[in-house]
């Protein structure tokens, strides 16, 4: 295996849970600052392993804002690498909203919306065991009113939102938790309200304040994206700017425009101008400079390894298109499709929103195969996707937040390990050449994003997450698109020095030396079990065990399946541990379902069935205890 030392933010995490587990310190709280992108995944598996060697936790509890994120949290816990290096076994399972959620492992992982769903389970798992707490991106959970006086005089303007409540579905978990780890790649909000549990202070600058790092009871894990840069974590960045032209009708059925994209300060033709060209020509046009700068660089790359055309292999360069809403998205999928030979075009490019069916599959699969390497997106995957693949983005959304544009950015900055030397890559990001994108790229590059401000006056930003936005219509803007075309395309390397992203250490080898996730492996053995119950359902109704009579008849796969929960001991397959499904395969393998179908004697539910075979009678006490005694149990 590649070695993987310890970047430095990863170091200082071990030093300051040492000193928990060493009791040389009173610190219960840590947050870890670290740029997107900068391995914050490994943070919580060096935490965990540590403070459960040590004895002063039981169980990790991960929570991470989408669903998508479960498997990769899971696989931080079992990549082979990190097991051996770190000297630990632990793994984590990605958990539903039933009980037990570990199922046996060191703990599990569940979103926000999963807590604030079930806040009861999850709160009682935290009394029953001592917990390392993980909130990851905690950034996205606001203050509450009863906790931070700034926050209720700003309710107290504005209804509280949703994030608010999975703010107080979260806060008492954090108040049982052993150990808190927070994690996040900003200390801002876009909304102006300090985030859930960190302490601030008064800011330099009046109606400002920021996080108190040096409060008691708190360590602080810092990684700057300028100490990224200086460990050559970071690739370089060329921005591909395009300029155009928009015409759009307004609200009152007047032709305005064209207007131009590019101009050194945002006006009142800024956003209809970009609202207009992200739907019309101007945006296939710029998809179309990001498809070919993509097809080039996996020309070169199979050039350069003597692969022939066609041949999968990883480490080629992937394209990221950021749409601004579903329906947009959808288009420029089919847009790219037309680009591509019709034999390839359904698995080479695909679709992931909140409403594509098998959206966390397509995911994974952009992450971990060489195919489908475009994939069409809104706001899905551009928080914390681990796809260091990814080359060029194209920046097709009207969303200009800092934040959001910035963890965009991210998605191409992470180095590939199977894309040759670090020299040899760049990230390549084609966007509008519009004043406000303009203005995000002066931003990056002085910025630290530690203060919290009130926003301004008739500015104010949703406060909902990002991640939520691909779930809302297009933007009011009042206006009916009407054509755009793109006019000049220029090229913009970000020198070394702006805050970007990091590749994450502990992905540089090939994912396919992952082990397999714990949920992967409960999804796999039930679909297994569900296989061989149906064979020998199918096998039976033919009449090929030569059973008297046969069993023929319908609802035998669902008697056998019945069966199988007896002898498994009442305890239905979603909520067996992994040594139980493994335990019932094994019985499967060696017993036939049919020898044991008197264990539905007595269950009403059955009754029909086993009367239309001839063979049920009313059992009585004692048959009742007989058959009880002699259930077989999974070893």
């Amino acid at each position: 295996m590649i070695h993987r030392p310890l970047r430095s933010h990863q170091q200082r995490l071990a030093g300051v849970v040492a000193a928990i587990a060493a009791g040389e310190t009173e610190a219960r709280d840590i947050l870890a600052a670290v740029t997107p992108g900068g391995g914050k995944s490994l943070l919580p598996v060096i935490a965990a392993s540590r403070l459960v060697a040590a004895g002063v936790v039981d169980r990790i509890c991960w929570v991470v804002p989408r669903d998508s994120l479960r498997l990769q949290a899971e696989e931080a816990f079992t990549d082979p690498y990190w097991r051996e290096a770190l000297g630990h076994a632990l793994a984590v399972r990605a958990a539903d909203n039933t009980p037990d959620p570990s199922r046996g492992l060191a703990g599990y992982v569940t979103t926000y919306q999963g807590v604030a769903a079930a806040p009861d389970l999850h709160l009682a798992e935290f009394r029953r065991h001592r917990t390392l707490l993980v909130v990851d991106e905690v950034h996205h959970l606001p203050a509450l009113a009863d906790t931070d006086p700034v926050t209720a005089t700003q309710t107290a303007e504005t209804e509280e939102d949703q994030a608010s409540a999975w703010s107080r579905a979260i806060l008492p978990l954090l108040e049982c938790a052993t150990v808190r780890l927070l994690l996040s790649g900003t200390l801002e909000r876009a909304d102006g309200k300090g985030i859930l549990w960190l302490p601030y202070r008064k800011g330099p600058k009046a109606r400002t304040r920021e996080v108190e790092l040096d409060a008691p009871g708190w360590a602080v894990v810092g990684y700057s994206r300028a100490q990224a840069l200086a460990e050559r974590a970071v690739l370089p960045v060329t921005f591909g700017a395009l300029d155009g032209e928009a015409s759009w009708r307004d609200e009152d059925g007047n032709e305005l425009g064209p207007h131009r994209l590019a101009g050194r300060y945002p006006d009142e033709t800024t956003r209809p101008a970009l609202f207009t060209a992200l739907r019309t020509g101007f945006a296939e046009a710029l998809l179309r400079e990001a498809f070919l700068a993509i097809r080039k660089l996996r020309a070169d790359r199979r050039r350069q390894r003597g692969l022939p055309p066609g041949e999968p292999a990883r480490g080629l360069g992937k394209l990221l298109v950021v749409a601004p809403d579903q329906v947009t998205a959808r288009h420029y999928l089919d847009v790219v499709r037309r680009w591509i030979p019709p034999s390839q075009a359904e698995t080479v490019a695909q679709l992931a929103t909140s409403d594509t069916p098998r959206a966390h599959e397509l995911l994974a699969a952009f992450r971990l195969r060489p195919e489908p390497s475009v994939l069409v997106t809104v706001a899905m995957a551009y928080e914390g996707l681990d796809a260091p693949e990814v080359a060029v983005v194209a920046a097709l959304t009207h969303i200009r937040s800092r934040p959001w544009l910035e963890q965009m950015v991210a998605r191409a900055t992470r180095v590939d390990p199977n894309a040759g030397a670090y020299e040899a890559q760049q990230a390549l990001v084609f966007h509008p050449d519009d004043p406000l994108f303009g203005l995000f790229r002066r931003r990056m590059e002085t910025e630290q994003g530690t203060l919290a401000r009130r926003p301004k006056p008739g500015r104010a930003q949703s406060s909902l997450p990002l991640w939520l936005l691909d779930q809302l219509p297009p933007p009011k803007e009042g206006i009916v698109p009407l054509s755009s075309n793109a006019l000049a395309l220029r090229y913009d390397r970000l020198a070394p020095g702006p805050e970007l992203a990091m590749r994450r250490p502990e992905r540089e080898a090939a994912q396919e030396e992952l082990l397999e996730a714990p949920s992967v492996m409960e999804r796999r053995l039930r679909v297994r079990l569900g296989e061989m119950v149906a064979a020998q359902a199918v096998e039976d109704e033919a009449g090929a065990a030569g059973l008297k009579g046969g069993l023929a008849g319908p609802g035998l796969y669902h008697r056998y399946n019945a069966v199988l929960k007896r002898v498994t001991g009442d305890k239905a397959r979603a909520r067996m541990t992994l040594a139980e499904l493994e335990a019932a395969l094994a019985w499967l393998e060696r017993n036939r379902l049919a020898e044991h179908l008197h264990l539905l004697d007595g269950d009403p539910r059955y009754v029909w069935s086993a009367r239309k075979r001839g063979e049920w009678k009313p059992p009585t006490g004692r048959a009742m205890r007989s058959k009880q005694e002699a259930l077989p149990r999974a070893k």
